[in-house]
């Protein structure tokens, strides 16, 4: 579900009463633990965590008028999504996350390339996705992502 909000403020305001506290849960933690130079805006109607053009001047390679994504937040229809790029494009951040989910939550984990699906707001590991979004710095980050463009387009 993308949201028409225009601000992070605007978004968390329309959510349903029992997404707002885990999602401003969700959002302190990768704002306590964002690397310098990633900043907080609405991306594809979620609340997004982008490298602005001011850091990466070429943008998105799908539209380089968009800011290099690197994680997004959003309520969708039947669960909260975290939707981290450095999980996917990462395979040995992938492997720790699995390995610390399973260590520190009740269920199964859910998840999909970069979408990580939390349909039990109770068991949401708030540390470890605070955690997640320190992993990877803004070079480190830029470095990874056009390493894969370059590959893709060989």
């Amino acid at each position: 579900m993308q949201s028409k909000a225009t601000s992070p403020q605007q978004y968390l305001d329309e959510l349903p009463e029992d997404r707002k506290e885990p999602l401003k849960k969700l959002r302190q933690q990768i704002l306590d633990n964002l690397p310098k130079g990633i900043e907080e805006a609405m991306n594809y109607g979620m609340l997004g965590y982008v490298i602005p053009h001011s850091v990466y001047p070429e943008g998105y390679h799908c539209d380089p008028k968009s800011p290099l994504p690197f994680m997004n937040l959003a309520s969708q229809k039947n669960f909260i999504a975290v939707y981290s790029m450095v999980i996917y494009a990462k395979p040995g951040v992938m492997e720790w996350f699995t390995s610390e989910y399973a260590k520190r939550c009740k269920y199964k984990l859910d998840m999909g390339k970069s979408c990580i699906r939390f349909k039990k707001i109770e068991d949401i590991p708030y540390e470890l996705i605070g955690e997640l979004t320190s992993k990877v710095d803004v070079d480190e980050w830029i470095e990874i992502y056009e390493t894969a463009i370059k590959n893709r387009k060989k």
